[in-house]
């Protein structure tokens, strides 16, 4: 049985940062399955929807998906590594542990801005919320 990664990414070179940790992590056991995840934060104001469909909505979120995936999976094409590409919709951290979970991955790996202290606590982070929800095993990087 391969065991699977989960890698979010939004675009950020914190997210690649991860992706990175991910290759070499899979240049060391090739059985490795690398997946990327975007989530994209619901449109969630009625009057948007009075004037946009709900295709138009899909494919929005698609393309902003697929372009916040773009230098994460280039990446990993370039140093000849498969991944498959996944775009959600959601809360993000809340999507994410419960995509890695409902997905049954092994692992998340994930980027960090690295902020502390009252950065933190006045910003939020992604990862750290990943983290205190996610039943699946996570690793930070920095």
């Amino acid at each position: 049985m391969s065991t699977r990664i989960l890698i979010p990414v939004d675009g950020s070179a914190h997210a690649l940062r991860a992706v990175e940790h991910a290759l070499q992590l899979a240049k060391l056991n090739p059985a490795l399955e690398l997946h990327l995840l975007n989530v994209q934060i619901p449109v969630e104001s009625g009057h948007v929807r009075l004037f946009v469909g709900h295709d138009q909505l899909e494919d929005y979120y698609r393309e902003e998906g697929l372009a916040a995936l773009q230098a994460a999976s280039a990446l990993l094409q370039q140093a000849g590594q498969a991944c498959q590409q996944h775009i959600a919709v959601g809360h993000i951290a809340d999507t994410i542990a419960r995509y890695a979970q409902e997905m049954a991955f092994s692992q998340i790996i994930i980027g960090s801005h690295g902020r502390s202290g009252l950065g933190q606590l006045l910003l939020g982070s992604v990862a750290t919320d990943v983290v205190h929800q996610s039943a699946v095993p996570v690793t930070v990087i920095k």
